[in-house]
């Protein structure tokens, strides 16, 4: 596959990037260049192969997933300008 210097034009407005004339060829170049790569990975073999996250096997760390308060209600509220018991008190908004 190749991209003419049409298609660099149709790509640079799809993008919304401003390409002078006399970049269009460096940049049909530089196309070119990515999807003949890009060709050249389809002819790798990966049957059999499983996909991988990382290059060493690593299990991701898990906690135990349970339910509480924070504990630090106190030192949260000791920031509130004003409080009522455990809440923040603010002024009424709707009559």
């Amino acid at each position: 596959m190749s991209v003419d210097a049409a298609t660099v034009r149709r790509i640079a407005h799809l993008a919304r990037i401003a390409v002078a004339d006399d970049e269009i060829a460096h940049l049909q170049g530089e196309l070119n260049a990515i999807l003949a790569f890009v060709e050249q990975l389809s002819e790798v073999i990966t049957d059999g192969i499983e996909p991988m996250t990382s290059v060493i096997p690593m299990e991701m760390k898990k906690r135990e997933d349970k339910v509480t308060d924070g504990g630090i209600s106190e030192d949260v509220l000791r920031n509130a300008p004003a409080r009522e018991g455990n809440y923040f008190l603010v002024p009424k908004v709707v009559e």
